[in-house]
């Protein structure tokens, strides 16, 4: 009769979840009440930030995201070349013929190279140090600009994403504490890597305030 009132909480039912918290943060309510795709500013910060150290074309702009953020991060050319014509609509960048040798020719490429407007723009976004820039979708882009970034903005960056880590460490112990025999060896052996992952994240951004505040 009680067989089902708790159902075992399973891996793949806690992938079903983020998958649907991630597809329902990749829509935006606009005022009409329409949905529509939300501006990736993260794609737009990396663009503009690799383009600010010199013109590159699609192929080489690409390598570059995955050099700058990691392997997984590696973007594909049906997300780039939409931002790219996105950013020249609003003259952040702008393209121009390269020759180039292929062989025994030599041919023109388009490389894209950023315009005044546009390092306008990615200065722009450096200062925003809002939930923005320290949330998961974010935070690592702004982070491999910190270069360029005023340290007041590192600082309150770090400290928004030390509060965000804070709130998810606390989330998994009470829903392991609440859910641990809930669930099979693998899940509870997943909600431990997170927690995991996520006090050890917690501990390098400690370290990177503290650095911070000593260097001010």
């Amino acid at each position: 009769m009680y067989a089902n009132a708790f159902p075992t909480i399973t891996s793949a039912s806690i992938a079903s979840e983020r998958l649907s918290v991630k597809l329902i943060y990749q829509v935006d309510i606009s005022r009409k009440g329409h949905l529509v795709a939300k501006k990736n500013t993260s794609l737009e910060l990396v663009i503009l930030g690799l383009l600010s150290q010199g013109g590159l074309h699609g192929y080489e702009l690409r390598k570059r995201v995955s050099l700058t953020l990691g392997a997984l991060s590696a973007i594909s050319y049906g997300s780039l070349y939409p931002e790219l014509r996105r950013l020249q609509s609003l003259n952040f960048i702008e393209e121009e013929n390269v020759e180039a040798d292929r062989g025994l020719t030599r041919r023109a490429r388009i490389s894209y190279r950023i315009t005044k407007e546009g390092k306008d723009r990615f200065s722009s976004l450096l200062k925003e140090a809002g939930p923005e820039a320290w949330d998961d979708e974010n935070f690592e882009t702004y982070f491999a600009f910190f270069a360029k970034t005023a340290s007041a903005v590192r600082l309150q960056i770090l400290q928004g994403r030390r509060s965000r880590l804070q709130e998810r460490v606390s989330l998994l112990e009470s829903q392991i504490a609440k859910t641990e025999k809930l669930m099979d060896q693998y899940t509870l052996k997943l909600q431990s890597h997170n927690l995991d992952s996520a006090e050890n994240e917690l501990k390098w951004i400690d370290e990177l305030i503290t650095s911070e505040r000593k260097e001010a």
